[in-house]
């Protein structure tokens, strides 16, 4: 008998820290097993794909953890991994059960996805940072909304794409942090074992069930995990990209380190989100260049902003 499946599509947990790549903290995320499956039976989910970043760790530890508790016993665990391509760019694999190589193309990517009958979904495809953009085409699913896009316009441009071009979409909470795992759910339309999800995902038996933005607070709560526990790759970064303002940032941590609960640094926020928002409307809607961020100019993302 088929179900409609309330699954998560899109979350991580800390076995995705140290695999995100060479151009990203190597802290990604602080939530635990034993938090994303509380969070997950609060949510009454019946499905969770954890999609760590380039790495299966996580799936069997989730797993056997889940089967010692019997409370967890009627949620299902698949297998599932978010990979960069060489473009840096992220894809989504579910349903795979050997890991594939990162930094590779998005095309040998998504053969070797084939090649073990598993899916892919284009996450964020009109983020900022590591979107697919047009190259979700090449994707089976598209996800339309992501509840992390807090600029907002990189969803409304994922919308009218997938309205032009009759995408299969879904939704996806991208949770880092435990209270935002089932922040958006989607519905499939399948008996609940991996085979038969991953068919009917094909199909496009698939639906939207609810779509939610993660709070400035849980935004604040992620980046601050990420900035405490990343010094040293800080440093790294912004000696090879940023050299001449390396004392700047360097005081600019210390003054963080001891100032971190202070109202500032949510005004600071508050101005950082002004100017991403900015930028994801001249990108997505005024024709900028959409790799802007990654040439890592700092001069030229101020001037998108004014």
């Amino acid at each position: 008998m088929l179900e409609m499946l309330r699954t998560e599509l899109h979350c991580h947990n800390v076995y995705s820290n140290g695999h995100v790549g060479d151009l990203e903290p190597p802290f990604d995320c602080n939530v635990s097993i034993s938090e994303q499956l509380e969070k997950s039976l609060e949510s009454k989910l019946d499905v969770l794909f954890v999609t760590n970043h380039n790495t299966l760790d996580g799936f069997n530890q989730i797993t056997d953890y889940k089967n010692d508790h019997e409370k967890f016993s009627n949620l299902k665990i698949y297998p599932a991994v978010e990979i960069t391509t060489d473009k840096e760019a992220h894809v989504l694999v579910y349903g795979l059960h050997e890991e594939i190589k990162s930094n590779q193309t998005l095309d040998e990517i998504i053969d070797a996805a084939k090649s073990q009958d598993a899916i892919t979904i284009a996450p964020h495809p009109f983020s900022l940072i590591d979107a697919l953009r047009d190259d979700s085409l090449k994707c089976d699913l598209f996800e339309v909304f992501n509840s992390s896009n807090i600029d907002i316009y990189s969803n409304k441009k994922a919308e009218i794409f997938a309205k032009e071009k009759n995408l299969l979409t879904t939704a996806g909470s991208d949770s880092h942090i435990a209270s935002t795992i089932g922040r958006c759910t989607n519905l499939i339309d399948s008996q609940n074992n991996l085979d038969d999800v991953i068919h009917a995902m094909k199909k496009g038996k698939i639906s939207i069930e609810k779509t939610e933005y993660v709070t400035h607070r849980e935004v604040l709560e992620h980046i601050q995990y990420k900035i405490e526990n990343s010094k040293e790759y800080i440093d790294k970064y912004i000696q090879e990209f940023y050299p001449k303002y390396f004392w700047l940032f360097n005081q600019m941590y210390k003054s963080y380190m001891f100032t971190k609960k202070s109202f500032m640094w949510r005004a600071v926020f508050k101005i950082a989100l002004f100017g991403l928002r900015r930028i994801s409307y001249k990108i997505n809607f005024e024709g900028y260049d959409p790799y802007a961020f990654r040439t890592r100019d700092i001069p030229t993302m101020t001037k998108m902003i004014f």
